[in-house]
């Protein structure tokens, strides 16, 4: 039987799902900026983006998260990592050939401020 994932790991999704959806074209933002706002580690947001069903994906600019370098990442699979390419730059950003956003002060999206929040001790709905 599958495992099942938590309340606090649902709501987490949902609201990295949402972040991403609100960045908006001709910009980036980082795992890490995500994970600030939202008051977790950059690893939780990372986990939900490789972990998009294909309509999520198809839906959500899931390209414009990078690492907190402005890099699209070494570790994403070839395929993928050139569709973000493409992706990035159609929207105007311009990529060196080891995969960094130039001008990327320019380009970057802030997400918010951190958020005090306390996943786990949230109500389930």
């Amino acid at each position: 039987m599958a495992k099942t994932k938590s309340p606090t790991f649902a709501r987490i999704r949902a609201e990295v799902i949402r972040l991403v959806g609100l960045i908006p074209p001709g910009k980036f933002t980082t795992y890490g900026s995500i994970a600030v706002h939202m008051n977790v580690v950059a690893r939780h947001v990372a986990t939900v983006m490789s972990h998009l069903t294909e309509e999520e994906s198809a839906a959500l600019p899931w390209h414009r998260v990078v690492s907190a370098d402005a890099r699209i990442s070494p570790n994403m699979e070839r395929k993928t990592a050139a569709l973000q390419r493409s992706r990035l730059k159609t929207e105007g950003m311009k990529i060196n050939r080891e995969g960094y956003i130039q001008d990327p002060d320019a380009h970057f999206h802030v997400v918010g401020p951190r958020r005090d929040i306390r996943w786990s001790s949230l109500k389930d709905s």
